[in-house]
């Protein structure tokens, strides 16, 4: 019966927001990261994304895993209204990073519709407050930032299931470009 309660609270700590993140209202840390874009080389700079406007950043742990792909999809489905509101999605993650270029480009997933960072050793996931460790190996965990063009945190959110990160995010976008017309 303890085997069953201790196997009950670690599921529901996996599933919940009990994640560390950056706080909204403080700066969101300046990177720059390798990853792909539709299985193509490509590298990311986050202060010369936040020029064409607000970043979401999602960190998801591992490609090819069942939530990631679920989370990559999702986003993959919504990025023609992210793109609407001037918004750039990257995802970034410290798992599988030597399968990301194939994970950016399958239709099952990213459709090579935004881009994908490695995140070798979980360094931007740490300045990010967005890692955890299983199994004694750091990585990413399922959080998601919106970052405004002044490098404001909008939104931090972190929880296990991947499926509100795109409502929570685009409705952060959608309210911050509410506030900024173009």
């Amino acid at each position: 019966m303890r085997h069953w309660v201790m196997a009950g609270a670690a599921a529901a700590l996996l599933s919940t927001s009990a994640f560390a993140a950056l706080p909204v209202g403080t700066k969101a840390p300046e990177f720059k990261a390798d990853g792909f874009l539709a299985g193509a080389p490509f590298k990311f700079d986050l202060d010369r994304a936040l020029k064409k406007g607000p970043v979401v950043l999602y960190f998801f742990p591992a490609a090819f895993t069942q939530g990631c792909s679920i989370e990559a999809h999702l986003f993959a489905d919504n990025i023609a209204k992210f793109q609407a509101q001037g918004a750039t999605v990257i995802g970034v993650t410290a798992g599988n990073t030597d399968q990301l270029g194939k994970f950016s480009t399958d239709t099952r997933f990213c459709s090579g519709k935004f881009p994908m960072a490695a995140d070798d050793g979980a360094v931007i996931a740490k300045l990010y407050d967005a890692s955890m460790v299983y199994n004694s190996k750091t990585y990413s965990s399922r959080t998601s930032y919106v970052i405004a063009p002044d490098h404001d945190v909008l939104l931090a959110y972190s929880d296990m299931k991947p499926d509100d990160h795109i409502t929570k995010t685009l409705d952060a976008v959608t309210q911050w470009r509410a506030a900024h017309p173009k």
